[in-house]
């Protein structure tokens, strides 16, 4: 009855291998191939005949596959599992098996073939999700980094409604735009008013404060790294600012601060769009605006060569400089104001500036421009108590005060100054009391029968003389 089992096996062993639902591959210790079933056939398009009596390691020289298990199981004589691809790209998990003779020598190795082709496609778009959920979370995060400051220019003067003509019709285009001003004059709200006024502004404006990154560091900032490409880095590798700011908009905030290295970087994203991550082989393309500012003459640090020249020719196409708060004084009031009204929501106050400390203020040179007006604005809310903010309540340097004056001052007494210096500082310092009692200068005007330019010119002459 064995026997007979025996010959009927035999006798359909190859119609019991093509039922198989698995690719099977038979070879022998030598590597010569023996047979494969017809599921393997369907699995590679490789025929019986174009396999049978070739050695696997001509396949592989071949290009019909990249690896095989034989050579390795005839080594070791133990099981093993690879993962093999073809050339159409199909991928195979291979499992192969030694077979012992009856004196334990391994004779056959058999090996099973399953397609996971979908499985690694699948397996590449969970990486590719993760990986856009990264950049979306770094997006989100430059959101909410920016959220707070994204706000409209405020201004009332004849020059900033220029620049902001000026920005609009830069933000329809795609082109470059180059901010200059001063330190403290509001590039930034600027770049996101522009921002805000072009196609991209449903998405991310990313700033990059170009001077505040480490210059080791700055190229993989900027243009990220690829796993593992220097000491530290992330197996995973990181998304630069260009990638994350893929189609839509990145502000370079001081770009007279790259190094020359990272410039010549920069000037290919300009040309070409292209970004190279820090250990990467080949270029990615990117599709980013840029906006640039910065407080330092470009051209003169073209002729010093700390600048490309032919950076500053690809950045210098939009370019628009923001005027400083001292030659825009019609500004002064409605960001004093502004500020006000942001600080006192911020700590639940009520307050509110007399009419003659907005004009003292507007007075006032500002070299830190509207940062040191916003600063200011902020310590008056937080440390004053009163609801009106009167000219005493502000830093000598821009009311002129100096001194509380007194008739039995010894400084006065001793006469270490002009008379008319002296008689100027108290007429002016009985004005500011004036002003506090009445609130305006036209009161005080008419209270004390002087004209209301001669008030300011009081006023403003003790501060000149200070």
């Amino acid at each position: 009855m064995a026997c007979r089992s025996s010959e009927l096996l035999s006798k359909h062993v190859e119609r019991i291998l093509d039922a198989l639902p698995e690719g099977v591959f038979i070879s022998d210790a030598a590597g010569t191939s023996l047979r494969v079933n017809r599921m393997y056939e369907q699995l590679t398009g490789l025929t019986q005949e174009q396999i049978r009596g070739k050695n696997v390691r001509d396949l592989v020289q071949e290009g019909t596959f990249d690896c095989i298990l034989n050579p390795e199981i005839v080594r070791t004589g133990r099981p093993t599992t690879h993962v093999q691809q073809l050339k159409d790209g199909k991928k195979l998990v291979l499992t192969g098996f030694p077979v012992f003779d009856g004196k334990g020598d391994l004779c056959l190795v058999v090996t099973f073939a399953r397609d996971v082709t979908l499985l690694a496609q699948l397996q590449d778009q969970v990486a590719g999700q993760c990986k856009l959920i990264d950049q979306i979370n770094d997006q989100l995060a430059y959101i909410a980094q920016g959220a707070a400051k994204s706000r409209e220019p405020v201004y009332a003067s004849r020059a900033m409604g220029d620049v902001i003509s000026l920005l609009g019709r830069f933000a329809h285009t795609d082109a470059t735009v180059l901010i200059l001003g001063e330190t403290g004059a509001g590039k930034d709200v600027f770049a996101r008013y522009t921002h805000s006024q072009s196609a991209r502004s449903d998405k991310i404006l990313l700033k990059v404060d170009c001077g505040g990154i480490s210059e080791s560091l700055t190229e993989s900032e900027l243009f990220g790294y690829m796993p593992g490409a220097f000491t530290g880095a992330s197996s995973k590798g990181k998304a630069g600012y260009f990638e994350i700011a893929d189609g839509s908009t990145i502000f370079l905030d001081e770009v007279g601060e790259l190094p020359l290295s990272m410039q010549t970087r920069l000037l290919r994203v300009l040309q070409d769009g292209e970004i190279m991550r820090v250990g990467a082989s080949s270029p990615r393309k990117v599709d980013v605006r840029i906006i640039a500012a910065t407080n330092r003459d470009l051209a003169q640090s073209v002729e010093a060569g700390t600048f490309r020249r032919d950076l500053y020719y690809r950045l210098n196409v939009a370019t628009v400089r923001i005027p400083p708060l001292r030659e825009r004084q019609e500004d002064v009031r409605p960001l004093a104001e502004h500020y006000l009204a942001q600080y006192t929501a911020k700590y639940h106050k009520a307050m509110a500036f007399m009419d003659v400390t907005l004009d003292i203020m507007s007075a006032y040179a500002w070299p830190g421009n509207v940062r040191e007006l916003q600063n200011l604005v902020h310590s008056l809310v937080i440390t004053l108590t009163g609801p009106l903010i009167s000219p005493r309540d502000l830093p000598p340097q821009i009311s002129g005060a100096t001194r509380e004056p007194s008739c039995y001052s010894e400084d006065i007494l001793a006469a270490r100054r002009p008379l008319r210096d002296i008689m100027a500082e108290m007429e002016r310092d009985f004005l500011l009391k004036a002003l506090e009692v009445h609130g305006s200068v036209q009161r005080v005007a008419e209270l004390f029968q002087i004209n209301r330019s001669t008030v300011f010119r009081k006023l403003q002459g003790a501060r000149r003389q200070d």
